[in-house]
């Protein structure tokens, strides 16, 4: 039997190294060189990387864990604004009704998750999700957590809640600070388990809760239609909102990186990571081309939902494979959108009911225990990158500089693996996934100022912030012990791989460092000041 399972991981091997040399893309050869000239400044730096990350619902944000770890993510990363489902779930408190049928407000819960947020340096996204029982038309709901998926039964009493929640927030927030979020109204309605009726229905439902929104605030910004599937909502919608004009500030829309599908209500739906280059941006140049080709041409354009799956059971969410995926993404689709909001920033998400395993393929980038996956580490990338954009001849690669001289270059190679034929990413990315060697990769640097800098490394790759990994090798246990969690998150701890003092005296800079599949580098210099202290 041993042998057996020796030829049978050794034929599993080929299979994933033939799988990973089928499917890469980019620059493929020995020696990979990526120059910058750091005396060509091309445009300041895209904020849209780190405009906007997503959450699970509302009620979620209200646990202490959740609170802790999006304080970690602000600390390390510093979002701008953050959009989550369920804000007016019956959980949440929200909509009662008297004897007499007359509605009843409660923000309190709101409120403590809205000062939260803004005590993190992070502004609400708001999503109008989903509709509170006594203001729902019928019964039918989605996920563990029985969000309200029915029409209101009563459209003014859903217009007076929505004025309600805008007076009120203006009452405490203030209408300058309100004016600064951003109002989306629902979620996916071409997804029948999110609105089980005609998009038409949709259309009603927008006109009557922007209206509502700007009855109290002017100056507030509203948009939808949150829309799954391409395109046909998309472009319905567009349609629609020019012939039958309503408050409309932004179009928002969501993209996911699989072959096929658009909804994991149970969990269970299996799922094939697209390959295509353009899989992602694809898809965001092309609602943008939709929208310029319309009067809506000006309006601004929001992914509020993306990632490589649509479910929270895709193993690749947890493998480093997700940091370059990230990363390449992120670069490709930028010049095209105005944010695009990653999904999501932690583990504690409760659509299919709380998780049993401490990784098991969830959206998050820091898993249940505070664990941080690449994915978190290639949002700390991006935001540790300069003002300005640099030229550079390498389009799998981002080098910028700062205004104190500092030169920031993140490099990676992103070599999508696609499960072979029989199996989803759910088998596939559950398993240790050793890389493929693909030579030397070389980062030159021109026209950099002679003097001397600090030169720092950071990695991440196969064993490099890679708990999932190191996860694997524990045997994968269902639960982890608190020596075991200090463990993964020492190996995921995103300390430097390399630190050093180097002198530039020709204007030149070059280092080397091997390059395997999906390694993702971020190098930084700084210069070191020579002036002297003053006497005293």
């Amino acid at each position: 039997m041993p042998a057996v399972r020796s030829v049978r991981s050794i034929a599993m091997s080929l299979l994933t190294v033939l799988t990973v040399v089928q499917v890469s893309y980019g620059q493929t050869p020995q020696k990979r060189v990526v120059r910058a000239d750091a005396s060509r400044v091309t445009g300041p730096h895209s904020q849209v990387p780190l405009l906007v990350v997503g959450a699970g619902r509302a009620e979620e944000g209200l646990r202490a864990d959740w609170q802790e770890q999006l304080a970690t993510v602000q600390s390390e990363i510093g979002f701008h604004y953050l959009r989550m489902h369920g804000l007016l779930n019956d959980e949440m408190g929200v909509y009662t009704e008297d004897k007499q049928g007359n509605p009843e407000f409660n923000f309190q819960y709101i409120d403590s998750l809205y000062d939260a947020l803004l005590k993190l340096h992070i502004r609400p996204f708001v999503e109008l999700t989903f509709m509170p029982s006594k203001l729902a038309a019928g019964t039918t709901t989605v996920f563990w957590w029985k969000g309200n998926t029915s029409l209101p039964k009563d459209y003014e009493k859903w217009s007076a809640l929505n004025r309600a929640l805008i007076a009120h927030w203006k009452e405490r927030y203030g209408e300058e600070e309100i004016t600064k979020w951003y109002y989306e109204v629902w979620n996916e309605p071409d997804i029948r388990g999110f609105w089980p009726h005609p998009l038409e229905d949709y259309f009603k439902l927008y006109k009557s809760t922007a209206e509502a929104i700007r009855a109290e605030c002017q100056k507030c910004r509203v948009g939808g239609p949150a829309s799954a599937v391409p395109y046909a909502a998309e472009e319905a919608f567009e349609k629609w909102i020019i012939a039958n004009p309503a408050p409309i500030d932004f179009i928002s829309v969501h993209a996911y990186g699989v072959k096929q599908g658009f909804l994991d209500e149970d969990g269970s739906a299996g799922t094939i990571l697209d390959p295509d280059p353009n899989s992602i941006s694809g898809r965001m140049q092309h609602s943008r081309e939709l929208m310029n080709a319309t009067p809506l041409r000006n309006l601004q354009l929001h992914f509020t939902e993306w990632s490589s799956a649509y479910t929270p059971t895709d193993y690749m969410h947890d493998q480093y494979h997700q940091a370059s995926f990230i990363l390449d993404k992120v670069k490709r689709a930028t010049p095209y959108v105005d944010s695009m909001s990653y999904w999501t920033f932690t583990d504690i998400f409760e659509e299919n009911g709380p998780r049993f395993t401490p990784f098991h393929g969830g959206f998050g980038m820091i898993n249940l225990e505070g664990i941080k996956k690449p994915s978190f580490h290639a949002f700390k990338f991006l935001s540790m990158l300069g003002t300005n954009d640099l030229a550079t001849d390498d389009n799998q690669s981002w080098v910028t500089k700062s205004n104190d001289g500092s030169v920031q270059a993140l490099v990676w190679d992103y070599s999508p693996v696609v499960p072979p034929a029989g199996k989803t990413d759910q088998v596939f990315y559950k398993q240790e996934l050793p890389p493929v060697e693909k030579g030397e990769l070389t980062i030159e640097i021109a026209n950099i100022p002679n003097g001397k800098y600090e030169a720092t490394l950071y990695q991440i790759g196969y064993k490099h912030n890679d708990p999932f990994t190191a996860y694997v090798a524990m045997g994968s246990p269902r639960q982890l012990t608190p020596p075991q969690v200090d463990s993964l998150k020492k190996i995921s701890s995103g300390e430097p791989v390399s630190e050093s003092e180097i002198a530039v005296t020709n204007r030149q800079f070059s280092r080397t460092m091997p390059l395997r599949t999906n390694d993702c580098f971020l190098l930084l210099l700084k210069p070191i000041s020579t002036r002297k202290s003053a006497p005293r």
